[in-house]
């Protein structure tokens, strides 16, 4: 798969940078027959299984293998290492994630009254794409999305590089809420970016605590009752923290 990074420019954000290029994830000789391939796509779906509840150094080679039901021998011949695989397992379905979220906000930013659109509009195009594939998809989906808030809380890096491929959204975003609220200070934009990505990578993990400490009454699998939950609130956090400040902010 070959990420296109042309896709993530946003002209106005402040201070945006160019995701950083890097080379792409070593994934062994080329597949030509159907069949290999096919061998392929099992193994990169049990690594998305695998990694996705035990993390990067939770996982072996040859466990993958195993769940994949094919020769571990297989598996470094397709992605050589457990890095390269690692790397493959989350580049598969970066583009389409990306493609969609950049199409939201292309939506919004088309629909927004005056230029300057609303913060609930810009919220809601950062993060519905994720909560709604996330809600509608398969098995592999979900794997993938507890993958993603999994090594957006890795201090270690393992996936810095493909990680960074996201970040002209989180720009754009900032962009799009810097219109609605002009006097806002950049930093404070950003830790409120920073609170949000916290709330939809843990709606993401569906880790269930939300079903304990409410007695049942909310399902952390329940992202039909999160979705605009997660909107008014992230966008009431915008609001609060971004307005002017009446005094200096404690440091």
């Amino acid at each position: 798969m070959k990420i296109t990074r042309d896709q993530g420019k946003a002209a106005d954000a402040p201070k945006a940078a160019k995701a950083p290029r890097r080379k792409r994830a070593t994934v062994g000789r080329p597949r030509k027959a159907e069949g290999k391939a096919v061998a392929a796509d099992k193994i990169l779906d049990a690594a998305e299984d695998l990694f996705s509840k035990h993390g990067f150094d939770g996982v072996t080679m040859r466990e993958v293998a195993a769940l994949a039901n094919v020769d571990p021998a297989l598996a470094h011949y397709y992605f050589s290492t457990k890095q390269g695989l690692f790397d493959a397992v989350l580049e598969r379905r970066a583009e389409l994630v990306f493609s969609e979220r950049m199409g939201a906000f292309d939506v919004y930013e088309a629909s927004a009254a005056s230029g300057k659109g609303s913060i609930e509009g810009a919220v809601a195009a950062f993060v519905m794409p994720l909560l709604e594939r996330a809600r509608k998809g398969d098995e592999g989906w979900k794997n993938y999305f507890r993958l993603l808030a999994l090594v957006n809380n890795d201090p270690n890096h393992v996936a810095q590089s493909v990680m960074s491929y996201f970040d002209p959204l989180v720009h754009r975003l900032i962009a799009a809420v810097s219109r609605a609220l002009p006097d806002a200070r950049e930093e404070d934009l950003f830790w409120c970016f920073h609170f949000l990505t916290g709330s939809l990578t843990l709606a993401l993990s569906r880790t269930g605590r939300l079903d304990r400490v409410s007695g049942g009454r909310c399902r952390s699998d329940d992202l039909a009752s999160i979705e605009p939950r997660m909107v008014e609130y992230c966008a009431a956090g915008f609001r609060s923290v971004c307005v002017p400040a009446r005094k200096p902010r404690s440091r």
